[in-house]
Order: C-alpha cells, then sequence, then structure tokens
C-alpha cells in the first residue's frame, strides 16, 4: 500500500490552539449527557449542576453544649455578688449537646457553670445572652441555599456538606472513556519472558493512570500487531465505544507507522509534527467527531504528548480547568545546549544549597522513562532558545513539592551504587528528605561545590606521583574553600568482562594487543583518570584502544554494554559487574569520598547522612553488593577548616 507519510514542524501554541479550537467545533469537548450517583461515591467526580441544599442543617435549634437550657430573660442580674436560683420545669431544662432546644428556651448554660442546689433547684452567677450555645436552624446549611455550583470537582468535605443539606444523589459529568490502543509487532505483556527484540508494553499503563489521575477512564485494549487492516478494525472499534482514543504507537514516518494514514483515511489529521522535544511525531486528528491521537512510542514522548494534548481534552469534557504546576525559580548547574526552532522540555534534579535552588538536567532520551522517575521537575527551552549557560536563571515546573525539593541533599560528582544505597536509608529514617544524586565525574564534582552548586562532592581522583587520592586535587582546585574529605568506601575497580571472561583479558594491555571493543567513562570521571594512568603505566597510547572515545556517565552503563555485547570490556567497579552477573578483572582499590564544603558540614543536609553512614544496616547492605570495603566509612581523611 502506498502511503503519504509526512511530518510537520507546527508551533507547540499553535498545534494546541488549532487542535482544541477544532475539537470545540464539532462538539468534541463538551461533556457527555450527566449521570446521577451516590453522594459518597462523588469523591473526584465534576458536578453537572449547581446543588442546592433540600433541607436545613440543622433542622431544628440545637443545644451546642451539655448544660441547662433556658430562657436568656431568666437569667439576667445573674453575678457572683448576686446569683439568681431556677427551677428546672418549663422552660429550664437539662440538655445534651445536640438535643432539640425545649420551647421557650432561647439559650444553653454550660454544665459547669451551673451549681445544683438538689434535683430541681439550680443556681447561675452569670446572665444568658439570646441564643447563647445554640445551634440555631440553618447555622450550617439553610434550605435551597446553594452548596457546590457546576463544574466543581468534589472533595470529601463538600460530600459532608452536600449530604447535610439532605441529598443522597448527585448528578456529575461522565468520566470520558479513553482508549488506549497499543500497537506494534515488537510489544510483549509485562511478566513474559523475553527474547531479543521484544519490548515490555508498559506505555498504556503509564498513560492509564495519567487518564485516570485526571478524571478519565482509561479502556485499555489489547496489542494490536502492525498491520494497517487489523488496525482500522480497531480503531473503528475504539472509536464506537470510547469518548477519546489514543493510538501507541506508530505516529512517526517508519515503514510501519500507519497511525496519521489510518487517522486520515477515517477522520482527518490536523497536525502531524509539532516542534516539541522530545514527542514531535504526535498525530492531532478526529474521527467521528472524537479526539483520535497518535502517541509517540518512546516513553517520555508519550507522557509529554498525554499532558500537553491529552490533559486538556480529558479535563474539557469534564467541564473543569487543568491545574497549573507549581514553579520556583533556579540555577542551571551545567550548560544546556538546546536545537533553534524546536520547544524541548528537559528533565531536571532539583535541590536547595544556600539560598539557591539547583536544577541539574538528567538524561534527554526520548525512551528513558527512568528520567521521569528521577526528575523533580521540568525546564522548558523556549524554541527560539538555543539554551541556558550554566550560573543562568530558569524557571522549573515542578514534579514534587517544594518543601521536599529544600530537604534535598544534593550530590553532584563521581557515580557510585553505594549513593542509591544511602538515598534508600535517608529516605527510610526521614522521609521528609531526599538525596539527588548527578553523576558529572569526580572532577565536575569538584567545580560543582567550587561554583556554591551542591552540598558535597563524590570524588575517586588518584594522584599518579603519590598514590594519594582526592587530596591534592581538592588543595588545587579548592584552595580558597574550607572542606572536609569523609570517606565512604574503599571498593575494586576493574575491568568489567563477559561472563566466563571468553577474550582471556588480564589486564589494559590485552585491550589494545587484541584490538577488543571498549566502553569508556566521560572526561573528568575518576575511573577513566585512573585507566588513562594505567595506559600510561603501560607505555599504550588511547588511541591504540578501540571505543575509547565512547562515553557513558555510570559504571552501570558501563556494565550494560558489556552485558549487551556492544563493548568487550569497560572499566569499573566490582559491584556493577555482580549486578549483572559479569566477570571483573580486579586492577585496584580505590578510596571514594565525600567532599563536603566546610559551610555545610554541620547542616541537617550532611549530618543526616553521616548518622546513616555509621549505622549497621546501611554498611551491610553495601557490602553485600560486592567489592566493597567500608573500614573508614564515615571518617574525616582531610579537614581544612582550620
Amino acid at each position: 500500500m502506498k502511503r503519504d507519510v509526512y511530518l510537520e514542524d507546527k508551533p507547540l501554541e499553535e498545534a494546541q490552539q488549532e487542535y482544541l479550537a477544532h475539537l470545540a467545533g464539532v462538539g468534541a469537548l463538551a461533556p457527555g449527557p450527566s449521570e446521577v450517583i451516590a453522594v459518597e461515591e462523588g469523591a473526584g467526580r465534576v458536578t453537572a449542576a449547581p446543588v442546592y441544599a433540600r433541607t436545613s442543617s440543622p433542622h431544628y435549634h440545637a443545644a451546642a453544649m451539655d448544660g441547662v437550657a433556658v430562657r436568656a430573660a431568666d437569667t439576667f442580674g445573674a453575678s457572683d455578688a448576686t446569683p439568681k436560683k431556677l427551677t428546672l420545669g418549663a422552660p429550664a431544662a437539662v440538655v445534651d449537646t445536640g438535643d432539640p432546644l425545649p420551647p421557650e428556651c432561647d439559650a444553653v448554660i454550660m454544665i459547669e457553670d451551673v451549681h445544683f442546689i438538689d434535683e430541681n433547684v439550680f443556681e447561675i452567677t452569670a446572665g444568658a445572652v439570646p441564643w447563647q450555645h445554640v445551634r440555631v436552624i440553618g447555622e450550617d446549611v439553610v434550605a435551597t441555599e446553594m452548596i457546590v455550583p457546576a463544574n466543581h470537582r468534589l472533595r470529601p468535605v463538600d460530600l459532608g456538606g452536600i449530604l447535610a443539606g439532605g441529598l443522597t444523589e448527585i448528578a456529575v459529568h461522565p468520566r470520558p472513556k479513553v482508549a488506549l490502543l497499543p500497537t506494534g509487532t515488537e510489544l510483549v505483556q509485562p511478566g513474559v519472558p523475553l527474547k531479543p527484540g521484544d519490548i515490555i508494553e508498559y506505555n498504556t499503563r503509564v498513560l492509564g493512570a495519567m487518564v485516570a489521575e485526571w478524571g478519565g477512564s482509561p479502556q485499555r485494549r489489547e496489542i494490536t500487531v502492525d498491520d494497517y487492516q487489523a488496525l482500522k478494525e480497531r480503531l473503528e472499534e475504539a472509536v464506537a465505544e470510547c469518548d477519546v482514543v489514543l493510538i501507541n504507537a506508530g505516529s512517526s514516518a517508519g515503514r510501519e507507522d500507519y497511525t496519521a494514514e489510518l487517522i486520515g483515511e477515517l477522520g482527518r489529521v490536523l497536525t502531524h509534527g509539532v516542534a516539541i522535544k522530545p514527542g514531535k511525531p504526535v498525530v492531532l486528528g478526529e474521527v467521528a467527531g472524537k479526539p483520535v491521537i497518535g502517541v509517540p512510542g518512546y516513553s517520555v514522548s508519550a507522557v509529554l504528548a498525554a499532558e500537553l494534548f491529552v490533559k486538556p481534552i480529558i479535563y474539557s469534557k469534564l467541564g473543569a480547568v487543568p491545574p497549573v504546576r507549581e514553579k520556583t525559580n533556579a540555577i542551571v548547574s551545567r550548560k544546556i545546549v538546546s536545537p533553534m526552532g524546536t520547544e524541548e522540555f528537559v528533565r531536571v534534579k532539583l535541590g536547595q544549597v544556600g539560598d539557591k535552588i539547583i536544577a541539574t538536567a538528567i538524561s534527554r532520551g526520548a525512551g528513558v522513562i527512568m528520567s521521569m522517575v528521577r526528575a523533580d521537575g521540568i525546564l522548558r527551552v523556549p524554541r527560539l532558545s538555543e539554551g541556558y549557560n550554566a550560573g543562568e536563571s530558569v524557571t522549573v515546573e515542578l514534579m514534587r513539592p517544594l518543601a521536599e525539593v529544600r530537604e534535598t541533599t544534593v550530590i553532584i560528582g563521581s557515580h557510585d551504587i553505594a549513593l542509591d544505597v544511602l538515598a534508600n536509608h535517608l529516605r527510610q529514617k526521614y522521609p521528609f528528605a531526599t538525596l539527588s544524586s548527578a553523576h558529572v565525574g569526580s572532577l565536575g564534582g569538584l567545580s560543582a561545590l567550587k561554583r556554591g552548586e551542591a552540598h558535597c562532592a563524590g570524588t575517586h581522583l588518584l594522584d599518579e606521583e603519590t598514590g594519594d587520592y582526592n587530596v591534592s586535587y581538592i588543595k588545587r582546585l579548592l584552595a580558597d574553600q574550607p572542606v572536609v574529605l569523609v570517606n565512604l568506601v574503599y571498593r575494586e575497580q576493574g575491568l568489567i568482562v563477559a561472563p566466563g571472561n571468553p577474550h582471556g583479558i588480564r589486564g589494559v594491555e590485552d585491550l589494545a594487543a587484541r584490538g577488543l571493543s571498549y566502553i569508556n567513562r566521560q572526561r573528568g570521571a575518576g575511573t577513566r583518570i585512573l585507566f588513562d594512568f594505567k595506559l600510561k603505566e603501560r607505555g599504550i597510547d588511547p588511541d591504540d584502544i578501540k571505543g575509547y572515545e565512547r562515553e557513558e556517565y555510570t559504571h552501570m552503563a558501563v556494565a550494560a554494554a558489556v552485558a549487551s555485547g556492544s563493548a568487550d570490556a569497560g572499566m569499573g567497579i566490582r559491584a556493577a559487574a555482580k549486578a549483572l552477573g559479569l566477570d571483573f578483572v580486579p586492577v585496584v582499590e580505590e578510596r571514594y569520598d565525600l567532599c563536603i564544603p566546610g559551610i555545610y558540614y554541620d547542616t541537617p543536609y550532611i549530618k543526616r547522612l553521616l548518622e546513616i553512614m555509621i549505622e549497621p544496616a546501611f554498611q551491610k547492605e553495601v557490602q553485600g553488593l560486592g567489592g566493597y570495603d567500608l573500614r573508614d566509612c564515615g571518617k574525616i581523611m582531610y579537614d581544612s577548616r582550620g
């Protein structure tokens, strides 16, 4: 079949406005016919009409205190000097909170202010004012009063007000039914054994949870293989049964990407391609008066497309307005370069250091779902901008509360798996606190400390002349800044190789001699500095190492490259090799420290970490990872505070 493949580059604002205007014009944004539900089931639903009270609450004059109901006029003149005696009986009577006020009574005297002389006679020392300690009819709700307006998202307290007004049922807008169509021959359901080429289908689970959170009703369908006719039949069924249809994926321009063509055949494509990153291939269409959106297959693109184009549709069909995320000002920790003409959504980690909130960009890959899991916020780079320089002030949309961001310990520098364990134990002991770890290498971490952008830096920099770690670099790079160097672990560094070490690698010299492929760490990483030192020690030119210029930012990424077969070896820690079932050729034991500016050493950000580092449970878990020695964990190795 000949396909008309096309991708636009439409600005985001134009695409959103044009699409929503078209949908409004065909009635696709209007709520469906209202439905009546029990008030008890109404939390989170949106009212289809104003709700008026049928009865008043309270519907009688009620005692607001335990005491004696009286006629206020009968109590006038009572004082400490001239107590007044009253007798029970019409109109005075003993009442409990909530009791109806007896006829002719218009006040209640609290029981603690009443002195009974005998069973029927009591004495008071202060007069009562009319309606004292009385809940009058309609004090809370008056019959015919509007309790909540139309298009109001019901909260738990609203349910109480509605029930108090005498209603047991309420009319609400129906939850829009959103069909989720996963497509792709390569997709498999979660939990099945995987073979090469299989991709776990989790996008529609994520999208479904988002739809439910916004108030819609997700309707997930079975996986459809990349077959035009099968997809067409599944799309026609979904349009007939649901209010909105999301097709994931097939929105790009590959030979099996049929989404745009299908929507065009059955209805109309308004936009195919928006100038955003990630998420450009999104398809915005309409079939039979219903929104049909081709959601890109990459996970981050799918989430972003749903946020930008699906969320406003669902809220409109609920008669509501999408909430706006809280924002904060932040300082960019390192340069962010973005292509001109495209609005980029950069995921960032956040933490407050001193009086500044620091934003550090994390993975920008469209298929890296963990970048969304780890993100604290989203930084939008306008399409007519080329990015931001380090130190520039930006506005970030928050993905977690600002109060939580302010309790984050920011560690920038070298990567180590022990930091993940530390973060978990921190969260367990202090649920309000978090640890944010950005992996930019040891030298990058010390540079971040120099700029005042972190509470501490992970570092393992070998001094080739002395064989010592970290201190000489700190003296040179942070000479004007008092710091404390605290040991976290000693760890084994070596060559991560395939199981069984099929190439018989014994050291770095074998990489060059046998032309084996290598996966390196980024410039400035302590592991790379160690590798370069070992090459120099053996007189090996880096140009003789196949793959020397190929870089990764973490030990686990290096191990993953070896596990996948894309590299024969990579320098890293034993724990990373063990985690992926790989073999390991030891090269050296190195010291991994945390470099802490003196101004932060006695703050809660660091005190909490130091407290956890000496706990047996933390140390036992780290040792269980393999290749670690914690003999000096928590010990000060260097202190320049004077």
